[in-house]
């Protein structure tokens, strides 16, 4: 890793982690977290700066510490306490255009990491089974965070052939869970009764939040022999989960929905509060997304420990039990699967 990073949304869970993972890296000098208010974590040793990065006074903050590699963080779908949409899309999009013109203008800066989200590939009925980092999405995300992310990355591809001198490396990261996470698709998954979209089974990719604070150290590290941590790359969990195999395990009846209601249910559980149900999870929820990680581990020489039903495991470990015991509801449902077929036994 450099000898002196620069983390942002250091105020976020994830982000304060890494900033103690970064602490422990022999080669590391110093770090430097960086949000817009003060972390309600320890950041262990590191230099806490209070600063908007939608500000151009990030600039200055470059320049103070010498910074060479900086570990964007602050690219995220769930917004902090007492902030809104607003200013959550102001902070993915301004704070990265001002974040990369600092890093454009700092002779020190030689390595740039950006936490990107898979959900610039999107979600539709007539997606490829596998997506790769060189799929183009069927359809460009039309709001909310995905089309954040889409904006994101297409600052970057600009920042990355202006200084062709900088190593930039794009994590597109699969929905991140574990014990801690406080993400969407966590809230949603906390939730009681799990609304699902009638006659739709998606499948699902996790990463758990362990292999998320690993990937972000590798990247910004100077490169072993054999692999190269420049570039765009998918991160995720081998294997995927179907949506009710979610459900089963975590214990939790599901509530299917019809598709022209969904968008009410929806809204509902945003009134109230419960989860941020948006149209692009809901479009999750309906058609799913599964990535290719060959890259992941070929080329940045990157392998998780937790595979997508381990770290849902993980995950609903750390939620406790549901409404229903999961040995019950898998039980159930074997028995429901052999009545057509013991049916037509008696028939013949």
């Amino acid at each position: 890793m450099g000898k002196v990073v620069l983390v942002t949304g250091a105020a976020r869970p994830l982000g304060g982690r890494f900033v103690r993972r970064a602490l422990r890296d022999p080669d590391v000098d110093r770090v430097v977290a960086v949000d817009a208010v003060p972390p309600e974590h320890h950041l262990g040793g590191a230099d806490f700066v209070q600063a908007d990065i939608r500000q151009p006074a990030i600039a200055k903050v470059l320049a103070e510490f010498s910074v060479d590699t900086v570990v964007h963080m602050d690219v995220t779908g769930t917004a902090l306490a007492g902030s809104n949409r607003g200013s959550l899309k102001e902070t993915n999009v301004i704070g990265t255009m001002q974040l990369l013109g600092a890093c454009q203008k700092s002779p020190t800066v030689k390595r740039l990491v950006v936490k990107s989200s898979t959900n610039v590939y999107g979600s539709a009925p007539r997606d490829p089974a596998v997506f790769t980092e060189t799929t183009p999405p069927k359809s460009l995300p039309s709001g909310g965070f995905a089309k954040d992310t889409v904006e994101v990355e297409g600052y970057v591809r600009g920042f990355a052939r202006r200084r062709p001198d900088v190593a930039v490396c794009v994590l597109r990261f699969a929905n991140i869970l574990g014990p801690t996470a406080e993400f969407p698709l966590a809230e949603y998954f906390s939730l009681p009764v799990l609304p699902t979209v009638f006659g739709y089974d998606p499948r699902l990719q996790f990463v758990h939040e362990d292999d998320a604070i690993e990937v972000l150290r590798l990247g910004a590290r100077e490169p072993e022999r054999g692999t190269l941590n420049s570039g765009t790359f998918n991160i995720a969990g081998d294997g995927a989960l179907l949506l009710s195999q979610c459900a089963r395990r975590l214990g939790r009846p599901t509530l299917p929905v019809f598709m022209p209601a969904i968008t009410w249910v929806g809204q509902a559980l945003r009134t109230l509060g419960a989860t941020d149900f948006s149209p692009e999870q809901i479009r999750l929820l309906t058609h799913g997304r599964v990535v290719a990680t060959r890259q992941m581990r070929e080329t940045l020489g990157f392998s998780p420990k937790y595979t997508t039903a381990e770290t849902f495991a993980d995950f609903a470990r750390s939620r406790g039990p549901g409404l229903l015991p999961p040995q019950a509801v898998a039980g159930a449902i074997d028995r429901i699967a052999t009545l057509p077929l013991a049916g037509n036994q008696s028939a013949n």
